[in-house]
């Protein structure tokens, strides 16, 4: 075991019956860093998250969970994370703060205690207007902010969160999005399975992804775009005659569009962007607009996975 990751997986493998789940999986996030899990639905993610915080036995290779064996020291795995499912895991019944305090009693805090860090929460996760309200009157993005303070309780210093912004509106999602940042400033390490590519990009220090219960590529997301190929110059031209003539130029793709057409370029695309202007212009054609794209993490999934990322 390596002190500097706070999760570390080897050769993890699950069935149920004649259905291999995970075949073989290896990961390692460091502290205070946060690896996002991208895949297809049936991939493996949620079988790995139930796995690794003991929600879930496993049927081959290891898994030690801040220095704790997943299998042999449960207990101290346990005491070490917090959860965020997939569905919320509140009472809406009950008030924001009437949720918070049942659980830190669960969780053992003294009366006192857990009163006082129900309100801390609540002041941190912008909930404290909303604290005296019966849960099922707030909102989806709410909800999702109460039930991440629930993981909380503890300060546990790794987190787990399985897809926690799926069904929240743009704003809902940033907002967590910002929760989560903070949570990775004050040290917390973070393993996130997410359906949006887009929360892969703005969170995770590292990316994992898997398919057919292996995990086909792993690093940061400049390194996986980078796998994908170059990146691509997308030109506009005033007309179809302008468009013809830069294809015999430059013998590049064919048109995306009417008007439009892209180039092929290296990642440091500068002198290539040059090559490509100086060709056009000793043809007499002229863009009317040029834009360097790199490629996307949408591109990185079907490459890797043969599938878009909506199909899921």
């Amino acid at each position: 075991m390596d002190p500097g990751y706070a999760i570390e997986v080897s050769g993890l493998r699950k069935s149920y019956g004649a259905v291999e789940v995970l075949k073989g999986v290896d990961l390692r996030v460091e502290r205070g860093s946060l690896l996002a899990l991208l895949g297809p639905n049936g991939a493996g993610k949620t079988t790995a998250v139930r796995i690794l915080s003991t929600l879930l036995t496993y049927d081959g290779g290891t898994a030690t969970v801040n220095g704790y064996d997943v299998a042999t020291q449960a207990t101290g795995v346990r005491r070490s994370i917090g959860l965020t499912g997939q569905q919320t895991a509140v009472d809406g019944l009950l008030t924001g703060y009437e949720n918070l305090v049942m659980m830190s009693r669960l969780f053992r805090l003294r009366p006192a205690a857990a009163r006082a860090r129900s309100r801390e929460l609540l002041d941190r996760f912008g909930l404290s207007d909303a604290a005296d309200r019966q849960v099922k009157t707030y909102s989806g993005g709410m909800r999702r902010r109460l039930d991440l303070a629930i993981s909380l309780i503890t300060a546990p210093p790794v987190l787990f969160l399985d897809e926690p912004t799926t069904g929240l509106d743009p704003r809902s999602r940033g907002e967590m999005w910002q929760t989560v940042r903070e949570l990775l400033a004050g040290g917390v390490t973070v393993l996130l399975t997410t359906q949006y590519l887009e929360e892969a990009d703005q969170l995770a220090d590292q990316i994992a992804v898997v398919d057919g219960g292996r995990v086909v590529a792993e690093g940061t997301a400049t390194q996986l775009k980078q796998r994908v190929g170059a990146e691509r110059l997308e030109l506009t031209f005033a007309d179809q005659r302008s468009v013809g003539a830069a294809l015999t130029a430059l013998g590049a793709d064919q048109p995306r569009a009417d008007r439009e057409l892209t180039v092929s370029v290296a990642v440091d695309h500068a002198s290539d962007v040059k090559r490509v202007l100086d060709r056009l212009a000793d043809s007499g054609v002229r863009p009317e607009r040029l834009f360097v794209a790199e490629p996307t993490l949408d591109d990185v999934f079907l490459t890797l996975t043969g599938r878009p990322a909506g199909d899921r």
